[in-house]
C-alpha cells in the first residue's frame, strides 16, 4: 500500500465549533462521489467513529497518541486507510488541546504533525466578523510545524456576514474552503456522555449523516479540499499489522471468544477484535439485550463500554444470560470487562440485579469522571502480568462500591495514586478503557487463557 494516501485533519479552535458535522459531512460527500474514504478520530472517543462509519461505509478508527504512543499513530492510520482514496481525520477539542499537563501530547496538532497532514480549521463565526482574522492568524502561527491549509466558516448568518469574514481573512493568506449557514440544523441528539450512539438510533442517524453530507457538499469547495489532501507527502512508516503484533505460536488451536455488542455495549476499538483473531481466537459477537445465552462453545468473554445504565432494566430482565455469564466467570473462564462491562458484572446497577460476578454495587451519579490515566497491573490476570504498564481513559457518571474478595486490577498513578478495578478468577474488570494495540501481548495472553481454562 502507498504510504502517501491523501489526507485531511479537521480541527477547530475549541469544542462545539462544528468539527463532527464538517468531518462527517466531508466523509459522506466524498463517499457519494465514489471515493473510498477512510474515517479517523483523534482521541479516545467511541461515538463519533460510529457516525463516521455510516458516512464512509468503513470502520471508524481512533488515533490516540496518549493511549498508543505517538509512534503508533502513523502505522495505525495506514492500517485503517489501506486501499483508500482519501482519509479524513476528525480532531478532538481545540487544535492544540491535549492530555492535561502533557504539553502537545494527544492533541490534534500532534497527530497532524505525525501524519504530515494539512489541517482544515472549522471556525464558529456566529459572533464575529473582522476578529476572525486575528483568531485564524493565531492558530496558523502558533506552531509553524502545523500546516493550516484552509478554513471552513461555520454558522455564518448571511451573505453580508460571509463577505465581511472573507475580506478579513484575505490578510491571513489562508483560503476559505467552505461556508456553512447558521440556519441549517442537523439532528444529532446528545445526553450525559455525548452524542447518542448510532446503534441506538440507526434510522435517524442515517438521515442525519445524509444531511451533513448534503450541507457540506453544498457549502464547501470539495475540489479544493481534495487538492489540499493530495498535497500530503509520504509517511516514513509501515502499516500496523495485527498478525505481526499478536500472532501466536499456538494459533492452530482456535479459542471461541464472545464479544458483547448491541445498543448497550457500543464502545470498542476495531483493533481489539483484530488482535484477538490474530492471536488465534474465533471472535463471535452477541447482543446482551437480545441473546439469552452466550454463543455455543464460548471459552472467553469481552464486554466493552457503552450505556448499561440506559438499558439496566432490559439487561436485568435477561436473567438467562446473566446466569450464563456468572457460570462462565465462576468456572474460571477469562472475562475482560471495561467500564460498562464492569457495571454489568456487579451484583446490581441502580438497584437492579446484574450478573453478580463481582461483590459490588453500581449506581449513577451527577459527577463526571473524565481523563487519561497511567496505570500498572497490580495482580497477574487473564489480561496482563503484574507490573504491566498501560495507559487508559476514564469516562463515566457512575460509581462502584466494592465488597470483599477481589484484588485490584490497576494501580492508577494519575491524576492521583489509587487502586482500581477487580481481578477475580479469570475476570479482569475495570473502569479504564485501554487500547490493546499499545500492548498486543494482552490479546495473546487472553486467548491463551481461553484455551487452557
Amino acid at each position: 500500500m502507498s504510504s502517501s494516501v491523501p489526507r485531511l485533519v479537521v480541527a477547530a479552535p475549541s469544542s462545539g465549533s462544528g468539527k463532527t458535522t464538517v468531518a462527517t459531512g466531508l466523509m459522506a460527500a466524498f463517499a457519494a462521489r465514489g471515493l473510498a474514504v477512510s474515517p479517523h478520530k483523534v482521541g479516545p472517543d467511541y461515538i463519533d467513529p460510529g457516525y463516521h462509519a455510516l458516512a464512509s461505509g468503513r470502520v471508524g478508527r481512533n488515533l490516540d497518541a496518549y493511549l498508543c504512543g505517538p509512534e503508533l499513530v502513523g502505522p495505525l492510520f495506514l492500517h485503517g486507510a489501506r486501499g483508500c482514496d482519501l482519509a479524513v481525520v476528525e480532531g478532538v477539542m481545540g487544535l492544540y488541546d491535549g492530555a492535561a499537563g502533557e504539553g502537545e501530547l494527544a492533541s490534534t496538532a500532534q497527530v497532524a504533525k505525525v501524519l504530515r497532514a494539512p489541517v482544515v480549521l472549522v471556525v464558529d463565526a456566529s459572533s464575529q466578523s473582522r476578529s476572525v482574522a486575528a483568531l485564524v492568524h493565531g492558530f496558523v502561527s502558533w506552531d509553524p510545524e502545523v500546516r493550516v491549509g484552509g478554513v471552513i466558516l461555520n454558522k455564518v448568518a448571511s451573505d453580508r456576514h460571509e463577505e465581511l469574514l472573507r475580506e478579513a481573512l484575505e490578510s491571513v493568506g489562508v483560503p476559505v474552503l467552505g461556508v456553512l449557514r447558521r440556519a441549517v440544523q442537523v439532528d444529532t441528539p446528545s445526553r450525559h456522555l455525548g452524542l447518542v450512539p448510532v446503534a441506538e438510533r440507526r434510522s435517524a442517524a442515517v438521515e442525519a449523516v445524509a444531511a451533513m453530507g448534503a450541507q457540506v457538499a453544498a457549502g464547501c469547495d470539495l475540489e479544493g479540499l481534495l487538492a489540499l489532501a493530495r498535497s500530503a507527502g509520504p509517511l516514513p512508516c509501515e502499516a500496523w499489522s495485527p498478525a505481526e503484533a499478536a500472532s501466536s505460536s499456538d494459533a492452530g488451536r482456535a479459542a471461541r471468544v464472545a464479544v458483547a455488542g448491541g445498543s448497550a455495549f457500543t464502545f470498542s476499538y476495531a483493533e481489539h477484535a483484530e488482535l484477538l483473531a490474530a492471536a488465534g481466537a474465533e471472535v463471535v459477537p452477541f447482543d446482551p439485550l437480545r441473546d439469552e445465552q452466550l454463543p455455543d462453545g464460548t471459552q472467553g468473554l469481552v464486554i466493552g463500554g457503552g450505556f448499561p445504565e440506559v438499558y439496566a432494566s432490559e439487561l436485568s430482565a435477561n436473567e438467562p444470560l446473566r446466569k450464563a455469564v456468572a457460570e462462565l466467570a465462576f468456572s474460571g473462564g477469562p472475562i475482560a470487562a471495561e467500564c460498562a462491562g464492569l457495571l454489568y458484572l456487579c451484583r446490581e446497577l441502580d438497584g437492579l440485579p446484574m450478573c453478580g460476578v463481582l461483590d459490588a454495587t453500581a449506581r449513577m451519579t451527577e459527577r463526571l469522571t473524565l481523563g487519561y490515566r497511567d496505570a500498572v497491573a497490580v495482580e497477574d490476570s487473564s489480561l496482563a502480568v503484574a507490573g504491566t504498564r498501560m495507559r487508559g481513559h476514564e469516562f463515566h457518571r457512575t460509581v462502584v462500591e466494592p465488597g470483599a474478595g477481589a484484588a485490584a486490577a490497576w494501580g492508577v498513578r494519575t491524576p492521583h495514586r489509587r487502586v482500581e478495578g477487580f481481578v477475580q478468577r479469570g475476570v479482569h474488570a475495570s473502569y479504564l478503557h485501554t487500547h490493546w494495540a499499545s500492548r498486543p501481548g494482552v490479546a495473546r495472553r487472553f486467548v491463551e487463557r481461553c484455551r487452557t481454562s
